[in-house]
């Protein structure tokens, strides 16, 4: 019972890691989020300092930071009137180790098929 409880446990922890990632990849896929992150990449700003050069309304911009701020990549805080947003505590570290072993992957794979052809022709001299 123990083995079924520990095996349930790390499905979980992986089925959470993988909604986490689904969450920052589905955030990085529109430009104007990946724009704020560019921008609170340089300090933190509220919704209306963001908001401005997208030329967007506060509404509007929310959503996006909203979305962000559900994948972990954002945090927001009201201070007074505004809302400042900084760089999450998540800061893309999972979706970086899920693009490192792909692409581990694939240079392994175009390596060998590199060598494949080398071989080949070298045989067909």
């Amino acid at each position: 019972m123990l083995n079924l409880s520990v095996h349930c446990a790390i499905v979980n922890l992986m089925v959470h890691q993988t909604e986490l990632l689904d969450r920052a990849f589905a955030a990085l896929a529109d430009s104007t989020r990946r724009d704020i992150l560019t921008r609170l990449g340089e300090g933190p700003a509220t919704i209306g300092e963001l908001a401005a050069p997208a030329g967007m309304t506060l509404t509007g911009l929310k959503k996006h930071v909203q979305v962000l701020e559900d994948a972990g990549l954002v945090t927001t805080e009201k201070i007074g009137r505004a809302r400042q947003c900084r760089l999450g505590t998540e800061r893309l570290d999972d979706a970086m180790a899920w693009l490192a072993f792909y692409q581990r992957l694939w240079e392994r794979r175009l390596d060998g098929l590199e060598a494949y052809f080398t071989l080949r022709k070298g045989t067909d001299s």
